[in-house]
C-alpha cells in the first residue's frame, strides 16, 4: 500500500517540478547528454525524495535484514564447525601421541628385558669367577702343600743320607 501511495505522490511530485516550454530544450538536453557535465538546474522536492527513500527502504530492508540474519547464522554455524573440527584434530593428535607412547612403552619393556638378561648373565659370570677363584686358591694351596711335602721329603732324605754316610771313627 505504501508503494502505491508513493507512486501517486511520485507522480504529483513530478508535476511539481518546473517545466520550461523552451523549444531549444531538446537541443540543450542533447548537449548535456553529449558532454558529461552534471545538470545544475534540477529542482527536486525534499518530500518526494524522503518518500522515495522511505519506499525504497521499506521494499528492500526486510530482505536485507533477513539476509543479514542468515549470514550471521551461517557465520555462527561456521564458528561452531571450526571449533568441532579443532576438537577432532586435537583428538587425532592425542591418538597419535598415545600410539607413540605405546611404542615407547613397548620399546622400554624390550630394553628392560635385555637389562634383566644382562644382569642375570653378570650374576652367573660372577658366580663362575668366584668358583674359579676358590678352585684356583685350593689348587695353589694344594701345590704349596705338595711343594712343602716334597721339600720336607727331600730334607728327610738328605738327613737320612747324612746319617747313613760313613763317619770316620775317632782314635783314642
Amino acid at each position: 500500500m505504501e508503494v502505491e501511495g508513493m507512486e501517486e505522490e511520485g507522480a504529483s511530485s513530478q508535476s511539481e517540478l518546473p517545466h520550461s516550454e523552451d523549444p531549444q530544450l531538446p537541443q540543450q538536453e542533447s548537449l548535456h547528454l553529449k558532454s558529461s557535465a552534471p545538470v545544475e538546474n534540477v529542482y527536486v522536492d525534499k518530500k518526494a525524495v524522503d518518500k522515495l527513500t522511505e519506499g525504497l527502504l521499506s521494499h528492500y530492508l526486510p530482505d536485507l535484514q533477513n539476509s543479514k540474519r542468515a549470514l550471521q547464522e551461517l557465520t555462527q554455524n561456521q564458528v561452531i564447525l571450526l571449533d568441532t573440527l579443532d576438537q577432532e584434530v586435537t583428538k587425532f593428535r592425542e591418538c597419535n601421541a598415545l600410539l607413540d607412547l605405546n611404542s615407547l612403552f613397548t620399546e622400554a619393556k624390550i630394553y628392560h628385558n635385555k637389562l634383566v638378561n644382562i644382569r642375570k648373565e653378570m650374576i652367573m659370570l660372577h658366580e663362575r669367577t668366584t668358583k674359579l677363584k676358590k678352585r684356583a686358591l685350593k689348587l695353589q694351596q694344594q701345590k704349596q702343600k705338595e711343594a712343602l711335602e716334597k721339600e720336607q721329603q727331600r730334607e728327610k732324605e738328605l738327613e737320612r743320607e747324612r746319617q747313613l754316610t760313613a763317619k770316620p771313627a775317632k782314635r783314642m
